[in-house]
């Protein structure tokens, strides 16, 4: 679970980096990267809901 949490962490940084190179400085491919981001992340989250729902049965 600490992993899937180091990963999450990770990619969030990495999302909001590029919306924020994007909002700024109106960087296009960083805007995609952030949408492509967002997508990943949404996967990950899932996975974390299902595994923290696992752990709270315990």
């Amino acid at each position: 679970m600490n992993e899937l949490i180091a990963k999450i962490k990770e990619m969030s940084e990495a999302l909001l980096s590029d919306a924020a190179a994007q909002a700024e400085k109106g960087n296009k491919a960083a805007g995609t990267r952030a949408r492509k981001a967002s997508l990943d992340l949404e996967k990950v989250l899932k996975e974390f809901r299902k595994v923290s729902l696992e752990e709270s049965k315990k």
